[in-house]
């Protein structure tokens, strides 16, 4: 993306929004190209990156609708479910673990917390 504008943190030109600005406003970017990038330099690691989109090419945010709320309460379901005793584990349960805590240390732990 080097032939797009580049501006520096807290310094964009009116009309240009990240996504979570105009998510802010009840927009969505809505296919539009990115049009410029903020950066804000850091001293260990590379740049923070943020792209910028035109706010009068964006278009409203898409209302939830009941199916898409019950299809979003089913997908939470699933992340809840252990994969290994098959309970609802009432968190979500880490992908790292992919099992409940239940399951992924039958036998407790050392430091006095118990499963």
């Amino acid at each position: 993306m080097g032939a797009l504008p580049v501006f520096r943190w807290h310094l964009a030109p009116d009309g240009l929004a990240t996504r979570r600005q105009l998510r802010a406003l009840g927009l969505r970017p809505g296919g539009q190209d990115v049009v410029a990038q903020l950066e804000r330099p850091r001293k260990r690691r590379g740049p923070l990156v943020a792209y910028l989109y035109r706010i009068d090419h964006a278009k409203p945010v898409r209302p939830m609708t009941p199916r898409r709320w019950a299809a979003l309460e089913r997908a939470n379901a699933a992340r809840r479910q252990c994969l290994d005793c098959g309970a609802d584990a009432g968190y979500v349960i880490p992908a790292s673990l992919g099992t409940c805590v239940p399951c992924a240390y039958p036998e407790g732990t050392s430091d006095g917390i118990a499963a």
